[in-house]
């Protein structure tokens, strides 16, 4: 059997669950987008004991953010010990007077009416420019205060930031299938076809410079901190910087991919990094969206994951080519990934108390 402690004393200490322990055992997915006022996914979600995590974000096909903080304002009034929410800000009048003020308030707000966070985007980085035609980056002077703000208030800065490093690579290229699919969708977003905009590099460079510049902030790198490709690279992140978390948000099957030829690498990774990592799967719903469906897809993600996690079992997946073996983490594990670690990187005391 693969996946075993590695010594007898672990062996017999280690305590493992199984699939049937899915929707027993507490959770929290950390990472989504809950776009409407209908609370049928929450409810859903709150069925399999999982609660949810929503994100506010400026992408410019989701509605205004205004309109999100009425979503999300509204699916916490609804479900208190279930949900919970992020807020964000614009960054288009950066350069304007009272730019600072006028942003700080309205995440002060936010925070008044129960955000317990704040969240930039890959439109920093990727797509706003200054006067001058620079790009506005993320450690940007310009945003200090804003930071500063938050990290004053013990909230938390959740970070989008570049993107895979397949985005820098043709599609034919690319690792896994939903960067192929994404980046074909999304030609503005593909940096291969827009070499002028800042290298991915660039974009990590800028990242890590923010973190050193804010070390009593936390942060969470969503998405892996766009170091998805590689366990080492996320493994060296987090021990430079103590105050900086990852949720696996949409990356989960880079893991996967890894865990193809290099399975005890992507494991060890997962011991010992077990209170930095949190679940998140970046599921979104709106309006728009057949209520069955996305309840289907829901859970066919999260039971995937689940079994990825808990089972040592040999599996695929749509995204990655190759069949690779399941993590087989110890209990402990789990519940930090799925719980435990939400709470501390997120410490609001009333926020999803499942």
């Amino acid at each position: 059997m693969r996946n075993q402690p590695s010594n007898d004393r672990e062996m017999k200490e280690a305590v493992f669950y199984t699939m049937d322990d899915f929707a027993r055992i507490r959770k929290v997915d950390a990472h989504t987008h809950i776009n409407t006022h209908n609370t049928r996914l929450v409810n859903f979600a709150k069925s399999n004991n999982m609660g949810l995590l929503s994100i506010n974000v400026d992408v410019p096909e989701y509605p205004s953010l205004e309109q999100q903080q009425e979503f999300t304002t509204g699916q916490l009034k609804a479900n208190p010990e279930h949900f919970a929410y992020i807020a964000s800000f614009r960054i288009q009048d950066v350069e304007e007077p009272g730019w600072v003020e006028k942003t700080i308030a309205g995440i002060e707000e936010a925070f008044t009416r129960g955000a317990i966070g704040a969240k930039v985007w890959k439109n920093i980085g990727m797509e706003y420019k200054d006067k001058t035609g620079d790009f506005v980056m993320v450690d940007d002077p310009r945003l200090d205060p804003v930071f500063d703000f938050i990290a004053r208030k013990n909230k938390t800065l959740l970070g989008h930031l570049g993107e895979p490093k397949n985005c820098w690579l043709p599609v034919e290229e690319m690792t896994v299938a939903n960067d192929k699919e994404y980046f074909t969708h999304h030609p503005e977003y593909h940096m291969y076809l827009h070499p002028e905009y800042p290298s991915y590099q660039k974009q990590i460079e800028s990242r890590d410079h923010m973190l050193e510049k804010h070390p009593d902030m936390r942060f969470v790198g969503a998405h892996l901190a766009s170091l998805e490709w590689s366990v080492d690279e996320i493994a060296e992140r987090l021990d430079r910087f103590p105050n900086l978390a990852v949720d696996l948000a949409e990356r989960i099957s880079h893991l996967q991919y890894q865990a193809v030829n290099d399975h005890d690498k992507v494991r060890d990774f997962f011991i010992k990094y077990q209170d930095r990592i949190l679940y998140a799967t970046d599921i979104c719903v709106d309006d728009a969206m057949p209520l069955e469906t996305v309840e289907a897809n829901a859970y066919t993600i999260w039971i995937n994951h689940w079994k990825f996690f808990v089972t040592d079992e040999l599996m695929e997946a749509p995204e990655v080519s190759d069949k690779f073996h399941g993590l087989h983490l110890p209990t402990e594990v789990i519940d930090k990934l799925y719980t435990t670690n939400f709470k501390k990187w997120y410490p609001q005391q009333d926020a999803i108390n499942l």
